[in-house]
């Protein structure tokens, strides 16, 4: 095939129109281009009144060190407040946050309420394992409820989290452990994949050899598998935060505070970690969930599976 052929294939000028009915109870119009058009700030200042905030924001953006930009940067809130605690404060504790449906056909309904405990119950459990505000946590883990909860309980104490997929080596998994420089590894005897059991620990295991940072691991028993154990430094899930109490109060930190890292793959060398941090991402979060999914919250349900490729729950 030619240059030119291609470069064919690459031109697309049709236009499809949406369904009307769908394009009538959208939650963006063609207006929003206009407002964002004309005063770019102004509208992701309007964006980010979606959230709850402890102070809320006068500056929209520092851009005066390119190319480190600065979000909504005197304002503070916390984000696990505002995926969790502000929809139970709403009255919306009864209604269904995680619909989960497991590889084995397990399932579980959490709603609001069920998950602002268990995060607390997270929460109150790596802060008795040292972990506090600023740290790293590694999260290699199937996807299950666990995972979310993990991620949402460091950002409730101000830990950032890393999560890495289920899949990669315990070399891959070291590098980011090394790099984040992790206090605590969060993960599963192992999770499904394919209809069978696949396991996790044993990677972990052979990751921390090869570092020096990792203080614990914390376990989720999910395929009952044997695991091998280092007694002081591997806790199961359900012996630690089922025992924590439900109670725990979120603190508000910096919009500029760090949220988690995500890793490149690292194919063509080491993986870079790329930061992300708490008020500009949640805004553009919450937006996203808005405009693109169009989701409407007294009656839709967001679908997210598992590639065949993931380790899933």
């Amino acid at each position: 095939m030619s240059n030119e052929s291609l470069a064919n294939l690459l031109k697309e000028e049709r236009r499809f129109a949406p369904p009307a009915e769908l394009a009538a109870h959208a939650n963006v119009t063609a207006e929003a281009y206009e407002q964002a058009e004309a005063d770019r700030l102004g509208f992701w200042a309007e964006q980010a009144r979606r959230l709850s905030w402890a102070t809320e924001p006068t500056e929209t953006l520092d851009w005066s060190n390119p190319p480190f930009a600065k979000w909504f940067a005197d304002g503070r809130l916390n984000v696990a407040y505002n995926c969790v605690d502000r929809h139970v404060e709403a009255g919306n504790g009864d209604r269904v946050a995680i619909h989960f449906e497991g590889e084995p056909g397990d399932s579980r309904a959490i709603t609001y309420a069920e998950l602002k405990d268990e995060v607390s119950r997270a929460a109150n459990a790596l802060t008795e394992l040292g972990v506090s505000k600023g740290d790293r946590v590694a999260v290699y883990m199937p996807m299950i409820p666990e995972t979310v909860v993990a991620m949402l309980a460091c950002a409730r104490i101000g830990a950032a989290h890393s999560v890495v997929f289920g899949g990669f080596s315990a070399d891959a998994l070291a590098t980011r452990i090394q790099d984040a420089d992790a206090k605590v590894v969060i993960t599963a005897d192992g999770g499904y994949r394919r209809g069978k059991p696949a396991a996790l620990k044993p990677a972990v295991d052979d990751a921390i050899d090869r570092v020096d940072n990792v203080e614990h691991v914390l376990v989720v028993r999910r395929t009952g598998q044997d695991v091998a154990w280092t007694e002081g430094r591997d806790v199961w899930w359900h012996e630690l935060v089922e025992r924590q109490s439900a109670e725990h109060t979120p603190e508000a930190f910096d919009a500029e505070h760090p949220l988690f890292i995500l890793y490149t793959s690292g194919t063509t060398g080491k993986p870079k970690g790329i930061l992300h941090t708490s008020g500009g991402y949640l805004t553009q979060a919450a937006y996203t969930h808005h405009a693109v999914f169009d989701l409407k919250p007294e009656t839709d349900v967001y679908w997210c599976t598992a590639d065949v490729g993931w380790v899933t729950g």
